[in-house]
């Protein structure tokens, strides 16, 4: 393999890559990827990756600055992989994502939208109250790291304090290193997850070997000083147990429709609070379902768009492929006293002939899907039924091949799309779009 030339070289940035780098050409036209740059900016850069089509780099030094850029709040940027875009104004973050989608939808759709609609913002910092922290022991630095991935996955990022992450978190990761490190199994921990509710955080410690009664002790005695819940898990998912009994509740509260969601430590919710409060309502403004109508929610997770729902519409039905998350959503039917509304697991990615809700009649469709998108089940579901779509996105290209099936093969229109931001700071996109049968 040849030896990469770490020359550095001057570049003029010309737009963002969907993963937060800058965009440059070199003098034989070749693509370099540029991290640490920002459109409209002359910097200088090293090549930290060489490949046939494109290369890779980072900037070692600013030349010319545009406008957007700021200075990074958090001292780890740039090292820690956990944000792409803290040099870059919170303000113009959120447009260069509506940029990303509206390009995904013309690239891989074929599609643009009647309707740009406004981008959903909440609070820029502190807004993370959920994720997984990786853990290892690091010999050569005599100590514990606790943190997200480098750029380079193969290490976990050095970090003392994160500001993306809640405040009772991102403020203790220094302390939550200083546990591990001191703990008799501190090499079998390869991860810690949190999750927070209205109430109570949780702590998910991973062990790949059984705790001492020393460590557990550790773990008790910090999860009572620090406020936080402890649960431990020694195998898969099944395996999460609280380490002490009587733990408090994790939930959290949408006040707006009077609903109250309750979850277990791994469970999926929305990282993002405020921003979740926003894109709620703006889907069901988009969806406006009436008294009198039944709607279908599919990948609807712990009932975080269904529950609500019920507030607007005669009935709806709430499909998952996690049995885990459907049981977990029944039982918010019933804490929450609402009766419109069921439940059902199913596969949405494979035969759905058999299930029974597939032969129900409904007037609006929800989707919420992971970052594969929906079109196995839009390619089976009987559309002409529905008076209208809602497609919630969490992968921009995924929304753009789906809306280019529905507007290009099925005869939908695409009324309106728009970008959320989710995630501040990161590169990630999730957008919303609304279609309706021409």
């Amino acid at each position: 393999m040849a030896r990469l030339d770490l020359t550095p070289f001057p570049v003029d940035i010309t737009d963002l890559t969907h993963d937060g780098r800058g965009v440059a050409r070199l003098p034989d036209g070749k693509a370099v990827f540029v991290a640490g740059a920002l459109p409209g900016e002359k910097v200088v850069a090293v090549r930290t990756a060489k490949h046939r089509n494109f290369d890779e780099a980072r900037a070692v030094e600013v030349v010319e600055a545009a406008p957007e850029r700021v200075d990074p709040r958090c001292g780890h940027f740039g090292t820690c992989g956990g944000c792409a875009l803290q040099h870059f104004d919170e303000s113009k973050q959120i447009v260069a994502k509506q940029r990303v989608l509206m390009e995904n939808l013309e690239r891989i759709g074929h599609v643009t939208p009647n309707a740009v609609l406004e981008p959903l913002v909440d609070a820029a910092w502190g807004y993370r109250r959920k994720g997984r922290l990786s853990v290892r022991r690091v010999e050569k630095k005599g100590k514990t790291l606790v943190g997200f991935r480098e750029a380079d996955p193969r290490f976990v990022a050095d970090i003392s304090e994160c500001h993306t992450v809640i405040p009772a978190i991102g403020s203790r990761i220094a302390a939550i290193s200083a546990l591990v490190d001191s703990m008799d199994t501190r090499r079998e921990i390869p991860q810690i997850e949190f999750i927070a509710g209205d109430d109570a955080i949780a702590l998910t410690f991973r062990h790949l070997a059984p705790l001492t009664d020393g460590d557990r002790a550790k773990l008790s005695a910090f999860g009572r000083e620090q406020g936080f819940s402890i649960y431990l898990q020694p195998g898969g998912i099944d395996s999460v147990h609280p380490l002490e009994p009587d733990e408090p509740k994790l939930a959290f509260r949408l006040e707006d429709w009077d609903i109250e969601l309750k979850f277990r430590p791994l469970d999926f919710i929305q990282v993002n609070a405020g921003l979740n409060r926003h894109m709620i309502r703006r889907t069901i403004e988009l969806l406006d379902p009436q008294p009198d109508e039944r709607v279908l929610d599919l990948f609807a997770g712990l009932g975080n768009f269904t529950l609500p729902l019920v507030r607007h519409a005669r009935e709806v039905v709430g499909v998952e492929g996690d049995a885990g998350l459907v049981c977990r959503a029944r039982e918010n039917i019933t804490h929450n006293g609402v009766a419109n509304v069921e439940f059902h697991a199913a596969d949405l990615a494979k035969d759905l002939s058999g299930e029974p809700w597939m032969r129900e009649s409904f007037d609006k469709l929800l989707l919420d899907p992971p970052r594969s998108g929906a079109d196995f089940v839009l390619a089976h579901l009987p559309l002409k039924q529905f008076k209208r779509i809602v497609y919630v996105s969490c992968h921009p290209a995924s929304l753009a091949r789906d809306a280019g099936f529905l507007v290009n093969e099925k005869g939908w229109t695409l009324k309106a799309a728009g970008v959320m931001d989710m995630f501040p700071h990161t590169a990630h996109v999730e957008s919303i779009a609304v279609f309706e049968p021409r």
